[in-house]
């Protein structure tokens, strides 16, 4: 088994390698894999590399693995047979690796651990057995059993409460900013109530609210969340942009406080708050604070979760808690636009749900994520702190990294490292006021033993 060591990742390419080899067959179920230490030994890795690799075969369902007992293939169902003329993978050779985002892009989990035994299983079964009842028009909302399934989930988890009938199922966050967003704005001159936005901000949903007509006023963001008192004075918002358990791209929490202090703006102005909960699963120092939706008495809080970052943005599924007050109008609108997701794709997301994988994977990768962000601090912290500050590293998918020299462009850092491979975020263009200059590295999909080499390019990139 030749493994491209240049490329980094062995942990990877060896999980993908033996994952090839099981679903091809050569692997047949019920074989012994060879030891942790026997397979260490033979290829020159370390065990801990090893045993990370057959711990994801397991937790994905490859491999089974009882206590004192060697690793064995697990007896899955196999893929549809290729057709004859293509040849079957040599033994001794690496498989073509699958295209996968560039290291330190934010906002991506890691592709490679996606739960595609499981996932492939029920959409399966979701293609064969869905009634035909839903495969009509009459849940252009959502499949109301799944709407039932992700509220008892985000009540445990975030603290949401809701009806069913407020959730509705969209194919992205990105399109339920939109049609939300041109929602409210109807309802209001935006010249004489505009949007308030967190400063820095999510640039894609800065874009939309624009797009949608929207006057964007920034509020400044500091290590408590969005600081609407600093607000005092401009006009009142018709619709205010947030991102309060991990703010986008800093990272901070919002304080208890703040979240009591914009939601009693919202009442007294009659504001909606868009609260964007992008990546909240994903929490690495003790419980989350709940939803704002969770805390609002008034019907203010459209609530908003999506898979993207959870699972993968490729199923294009997301969601939104629409209050009352806006649900019939909200409802019109997907309607008018199509907006409605595949019901196949709904019904195996419910079945994922009902059959506890998605609580488990959410589990494992909280571990690895917490695991690679902790690595990814210390090392930038030990290259690059004279040069930089780092961002809280709680939680969530990226760590922002603030230049202490503000004469740095961030821009042609991020040129640099991308140069190299990488995939960062330059900072700066996420502000509507006065900007700072810093980097925004996703931590996901960099393996532990990418970290040192990554900071150092890092510090590099910056001293350039």
């Amino acid at each position: 088994m030749a493994l491209e060591r240049a490329r980094g990742d062995l942990q990877g390419q060896l999980f993908r390698a033996l994952r090839a080899r099981i679903l091809s067959g050569i692997l047949p179920p019920g074989v012994r894999l060879p030891s942790t230490r026997q397979l260490a030994v033979s290829l020159g890795l370390s065990r801990s590399t090893v045993v990370s690799a057959y711990e994801r075969l397991q937790a994905e369902g490859y491999v089974t693995n009882a206590a004192g007992k060697a690793s064995r293939v697990a007896d899955i169902m196999p893929p549809v047979a290729a057709p004859s003329r293509l040849p079957r993978p040599a033994p001794n050779t690496l498989p073509a690796p699958a295209q996968l985002p560039a290291p330190l892009a934010p906002g991506v989990p890691d592709l490679a651990a996606f739960p595609s035994v499981q996932w492939g299983r029920l959409l399966a079964s979701a293609a064969r057995h869905l009634p035909g009842a839903e495969l009509g028009y009459d849940a252009p909302f959502g499949l109301p059993a799944l709407a039932k399934a992700i509220l008892a989930h985000i009540a445990v988890t975030r603290g949401v409460a809701a009806e069913p009938e407020q959730l509705l199922i969209f194919p992205s966050t990105r399109a339920a900013i939109a049609l939300l967003s041109r929602t409210v704005l109807r309802r209001t001159a935006p010249d004489t109530a505009p949007v308030w936005i967190e400063d820095p901000a999510y640039p894609s949903a800065r874009q939309i609210l624009r797009e949608a007509g929207a006057r964007l006023v920034p509020v400044p963001v500091d290590g408590e969340g969005i600081h609407v008192l600093q607000a005092a004075g401009l006009p009142p918002p018709c619709l205010i942009y947030v991102t309060p358990s991990h703010q986008y791209p800093t990272g901070v929490t919002m304080s208890l406080a703040r979240r009591l202090s914009i939601l009693e703006l919202a009442r007294q102005t009659g504001a909606f708050i868009l609260e964007d909960d992008y990546d909240s699963e994903f929490q690495f120092d003790g419980r989350p604070i709940a939803a704002l939706q969770g805390i609002d008495q008034v019907g203010t809080v459209i609530y908003l979760g999506t898979l993207s970052k959870v699972l993968a943005p490729g199923l294009r599924l997301a969601y939104a808690i629409v209050p009352h007050g806006l649900l019939a109008e909200v409802q019109r609108g997907v309607r008018l636009e199509g907006l409605a997701v595949s019901v196949h794709m709904q019904a195996a997301f419910l079945a994922f749900l009902r059959e506890g994988h998605f609580g488990a994977h959410i589990r494992r990768m909280s571990t690895l994520y917490a695991a690679r962000m902790t690595r990814f601090r210390e090392e930038v912290q030990r290259a690059c702190g004279a040069v930089a500050e780092l961002g809280p590293g709680t939680g969530g998918l990226q760590l922002a990294l603030w230049f202490r020299n503000q004469n740095v462009g961030d821009g042609a850092v991020a040129a640099s490292m991308q140069r190299q491979g990488y995939a960062p975020q330059p900072i700066s263009p996420m502000y509507l006021g006065a900007p700072r200059a810093g980097l925004l590295c996703g931590i996901a999909g960099l393996m532990p033993e990418r970290a040192r080499t990554a900071a150092a390019d890092i510090a590099a990139a910056v001293a350039l």
